[in-house]
């Protein structure tokens, strides 16, 4: 399939998973047979839809919410609630995943293990930058700013909600962590030290581009989880969950 937008891609799933499920119903009336009442044609439709994702290759957890999508509509227009809770729901999601559609990066969140990972990669000894691409609600720069003092810690997030949540988590703690609500493309790299990024697959070629192009000799790349065609890291920490979750570390050798 063409690259498309992925609202598009998942739009166009959903139809044809809609088709070909209403098609095979036709054959069961039409063949004589008694067709199957509204929930197992919602279920059909949305293992069709799972299947096709699958299929088409999207990312993992986009086959689950084909699977899903149809059944919660259904319960929704029967659960009879009032049309205001639909529209709170929808502001509330679109706050927290606004931009998912268009950066293909979902809410992720790291935990105690990739921290103390990280911890062991910065120096204790010397003042440097460091940012978080995507920090979400904000732990990765205020759970390393505890034990390095010499440090300074930002982080980058464009969904409102992670943004301010994480804004009123560093006030409560009286953090030192700058927080700015900005798309990292629009940042110049070559201002830290270490750059860290827990994003997605489809997000890791151009943000490697940009880490190319941007940051200093000496400076540090990493990524949690999810590596880059064609680039080799430098060094590869396990997290004990897996393949998968690992930190992948490139020391970037030559000034841009």
């Amino acid at each position: 399939m063409p690259r498309l937008p992925v609202s598009l891609h998942s739009l166009l799933i959903q139809c044809a998973a809609l088709f070909l499920a209403a098609c095979a119903f036709w054959l069961f009336a039409r063949f004589g047979q008694t067709a199957p009442g509204v929930w197992p044609f919602v279920l059909a439709q949305g293992t069709l839809a799972a299947a096709l994702s699958v299929l088409l290759r999207q990312p993992v957890w986009w086959p689950p919410l084909h699977f899903a999508f149809l059944p919660v509509a259904l319960l929704a227009l029967r659960s009879g609630l009032p049309p205001g809770i639909y529209l709170a729901v929808f502001v509330l999601l679109a706050l927290f995943f606004w931009s998912t559609f268009r950066t293909r990066v979902p809410l992720y969140l790291s935990d105690r293990k990739a921290w103390d990972a990280l911890a062991a990669l910065l120096p204790a000894d010397r003042a440097f930058r460091f940012i978080d691409l995507g920090s979400g609600l904000g732990d990765v720069p205020l759970q390393l700013e505890k034990r390095f003092p010499l440090g300074c810690f930002e982080g980058t997030e464009i969904a409102p909600a992670p943004w301010l949540i994480s804004r009123l988590r560093a006030a409560i703690r009286h953090s030192r962590v700058i927080f700015r609500r900005r798309d990292y493309a629009a940042l110049d790299l070559g201002a830290y030290d270490i750059v860290f990024a827990f994003l997605s697959p489809a997000a890791m070629p151009a943000l490697w581009a940009q880490a190319q192009t941007q940051m200093r000799e000496g400076s540090v790349f990493i990524s949690l989880s999810f590596g880059i065609a064609g680039q080799t890291p430098d060094e590869t920490i396990s997290l004990s969950g897996g393949a998968r979750h690992m930190l992948h570390v490139w020391r970037m050798r030559q000034a841009k």
